[in-house]
């Protein structure tokens, strides 16, 4: 989507659109929006505006009798007493104070669910309190009686009892009554699944859309789309704006540049040295560069800051985690859980954690709780896929890791553990297809290439197999173990030295003088390859030696020599067994067994 649809905003529009919403979203104590909307406002500070708009439109008050039972409404609201504030607004019709009264009425059931929360969250289609809510602004709707604001808490209450068929129409019919509440996009971007849905959308024209857009593009992973748009965004005079830089780090952290990703949570810090908005996914980057000292000082930092925030609990954690000790972390996460119970960061994380303390049971838990929150998730599918794994439970694995690939497609990781989930059950075609994909994508744990190989070599597929330890060990380098790399030499020494290809073959037996475990076999195979040489050598003598040459020898000897210097690895093109007559593309369109469910066909398309 680009802003040309409509033209470049006018960002005096876009300044008076904030202060107003500013006003209205904080006079019904929607805090979170009315802080993400006074922190774009503050980016477009330089903005002037006339002041004879700020009079007649923002600072004008809605002067009424209902106006002293909301100011007394409004200071409860603001201590949490929602119970007072719903009590004493119970009679008042206006749109404001109306909205205020559902409003206590939700968050109240909300702190009180909290509260009473045990380790499993509740039933949230039990919850009585909900449910007559629901009906109060089912009513008040059928009488056309809710504003923008009011319809967006209808459609949270529809969508908390998961009635998310009517909680879209309800969202997008608030959006465009009230397109400035950031909130009501969220609550949307939450039940938008794929782009098809997306783009099906009947969404107002309006400034707002982009960042939306943007967003959702993120949550597709439809990178490059969403990084356009953000780079856009910083364009037009948000180049500063906290939000859109961190949103700006977390798309280049999906596409694997998380050295850049970390340098934009750097500059945020800059700009705003007390903010924890985000702070949990740099404190994640972090931790998987292992940068113990950096992660140190944001914990500390954090802590300094306000401990008791959920993003401070979520760095903490990591923290503990990063130094191994686990209890702590698994205490960090509970503690934000407690503040949030959908907190998805944190359900994530827990699970990482018991997995690292092998508790299957609390890992699937956490894992399935993340589901919940935001069936999006990518690492909750793929944590599940690895527990069942544990759980020697391939058909369940097999099921979690296919839905990470779905959400992942160009993440080696995920169709690295297809891959392996279908070898172990004897799928070796959709294996091939999954190692080869991985290698195609660009393969983060460089284990690609050698899947290929050790399955070639077990098929008895000589030639590939070859292929691809050619490759392979082409980075011997890499960040592989000193193991398999030694396994690739030995393999490619006797295959060449088979085929009589003995320079190859002396090449890759030196290397494999570099290892203890084959030290001593690459011995016995370098003195095999000078016996051969000599005799070589030897029978070359006696030919040249001749007086008259024979022309069946020569010829043979010619072919030899061009049949020697053909034989050398071929390309990747990895053409598996056929099944059906297929194109040229070997592996990429090789035949899946049967048309069963397993079959990865999202593979190939992607």
């Amino acid at each position: 989507m680009k802003m040309e649809e409509s033209g470049k905003f006018d960002i005096k529009v876009v300044k008076t659109d904030l202060l107003h919403a500013i006003n209205e979203c904080s006079q019904r104590g929607l805090r979170y929006t009315t802080k993400w909307l006074a922190e774009l406002n503050y980016s477009l500070k330089n903005v002037k505006l006339d002041l004879h708009d700020l009079t007649t439109d923002i600072k004008s008050l809605e002067i009424n009798e209902e106006e002293d039972t909301y100011t007394l409404a409004k200071t409860y609201f603001d201590l949490k007493e929602y119970d007072r504030a719903a009590y004493f607004t119970k009679d008042c019709t206006t749109p404001k104070v109306r909205f205020l009264h559902l409003y206590s009425r939700y968050l109240s059931g909300e702190k009180k669910k909290i509260d009473d929360m045990t380790d499993v969250p509740p039933d949230p289609m039990k919850n009585d309190s909900l449910k007559l809510l629901c009906a109060d602004l089912r009513k008040d709707h059928s009488a056309s009686k809710l504003d923008g604001y009011s319809l967006y808490l209808f459609g949270v209450t529809l969508k908390k009892l998961q009635l998310t068929k009517e909680a879209n129409d309800v969202l997008v019919e608030s959006i465009h009554k009230e397109p400035m509440h950031w909130g009501t996009w969220l609550e949307l971007a939450a039940l938008i699944t794929d782009r098809e849905k997306l783009e099906n959308l009947c969404l107002p024209n309006h400034w707002m859309k982009f960042f939306f857009m943007a967003h959702m593009y993120l949550e597709l992973q439809l990178l490059d789309a969403g990084l356009a748009l953000y780079y856009e965004l910083q364009s037009m005079g948000f180049q500063k704006n906290c939000y859109v830089l961190a949103q700006t780090a977390i798309a280049v952290h999906y596409r694997r540049d998380v050295e850049k990703a970390i340098e934009t949570f750097k500059k945020i810090i800059e700009e705003d040295p007390y903010c924890l908005d985000n702070m949990d996914t740099y404190s994640n980057l972090l931790y998987v560069k292992e940068m113990k000292v950096e992660l140190a000082y944001l914990a500390h930092r954090a802590t300094e800051i306000d401990k008791y925030r959920l993003e401070t609990c979520c760095i903490v954690g990591n923290y503990y985690s990063l130094r191994a000790d686990h209890q702590k972390a698994v205490m960090y996460f509970h503690r934000a859980l407690k503040m949030n119970p959908q907190y998805l960061s944190a359900w994530t994380l827990l699970g990482h954690e018991f997995m690292e303390m092998k508790n299957t049971n609390g890992a699937i838990h956490s894992y399935r709780q993340a589901i919940e929150v935001n069936r999006r998730d990518y690492r909750a599918w793929y944590g599940l896929g690895q527990t069942y794994e544990i759980l020697k439970m391939p058909f369940y694995g097999l099921y979690y890791y296919k839905q990470a690939q779905l959400l992942r497609p160009h993440d080696s990781r995920m169709v690295l553990a297809l891959g392996e989930a279908y070898e172990k059950q004897d799928k070796i075609q959709d294996a091939l297809k999954c190692y080869y994909k991985a290698y195609n994508v660009g393969d983060i744990e460089g284990l690609a290439l050698l899947k290929l190989a050790t399955l070639y070599e077990k098929l008895g597929e000589h030639d590939h197999a070859a292929t691809a330890y050619t490759d392979f060990v082409m980075d011997e380098y890499r960040n592989v173990e000193r193991k398999e790399l030694s396994h690739a030499f030995i393999y490619l020494t006797q295959y060449h030295l088979k085929r009589e290809q003995l320079d190859q073959a002396n090449h890759y037996a030196q290397k494999c003088l570099q290892f203890d475990e084959t030290k001593e076999e690459a011995k016995v195979l370098l003195r095999t390859i000078a016996e051969k040489r000599a005799k070589v050598e030897e029978t070359s003598m006696v030919v040249d030696d001749m007086n008259e040459t024979d022309p069946v020898i020569e010829q043979t000897a010619r072919t030899d020599a061009i049949s020697g210097s053909q034989l050398s690895p071929m390309n990747l093109s990895f053409t598996p067994t056929p099944q059906k007559q297929g194109g040229s593309d070997g592996g990429r369109r090789a035949t899946a067994r049967g048309s069963n469910s397993s079959d990865p066909e999202t593979l190939s398309a992607s």
